[in-house]
């Protein structure tokens, strides 16, 4: 890919990132976003495995279909701690690494802790807060970014949130 499909790319995920906020994010909202996801999941006949975490790393809710393992559960884990410490899209991590040429291990970070791939999404409030992480895992990874923003457009009612 060439820097500009990089630099579409974090334009993009800004743009998503700043559209799919959420007024409120209790407990039982990411029990109810985690069904609608999983409903989704099945309903298009994928294997996924989805996992919505606070920010301080509390598994609010997690679903790994037949055809995922404990190795999805993994990237997830990374994807996490992407999410955690950019607060930003796991995604938008990867497009922005590209184009500085910074990697996790420039940061005097462990690739086996934090991952440069699609399928983490913060979980903001509409103030700016981020609370929780919504990550992903079985698909090629843009496929894994696109599924989380195709679900959350349709769980809060956004019709114009661009795609990549």
């Amino acid at each position: 890919m060439d820097k500009a499909v990089f630099e579409r790319m974090k334009t993009a995920t800004e743009q998503q990132e700043k559209a799919l906020v959420f007024e409120r994010f209790s407990n039982k909202d990411a029990l109810a976003l985690g069904s609608f996801l999983t409903d989704r999941v099945y309903e298009q006949g994928l294997a996924l495995a989805i996992a919505i975490r606070r920010v301080n790393g509390a598994i609010l809710y997690q679903h790994m279909t037949d055809g995922t393992n404990l190795n999805n559960q993994n990237w997830m884990e990374r994807k996490f701690h992407t999410v955690a410490l950019m607060e930003r899209s796991s995604l938008g991590a990867w497009a922005e690494s590209n184009l500085t040429g910074e990697t996790i291990p420039v940061h005097g970070l462990s690739e086996s802790t934090y991952v440069l791939c699609g399928g983490g999404f913060p979980i903001r409030l509409a103030t700016g807060e981020m609370v929780a992480i919504l990550t992903v895992s079985n698909m090629p990874h843009i496929e894994d970014h696109q599924f989380i923003v195709k679900a959350l457009s349709e769980w809060l009612g956004k019709k114009d949130v661009e795609s990549l």
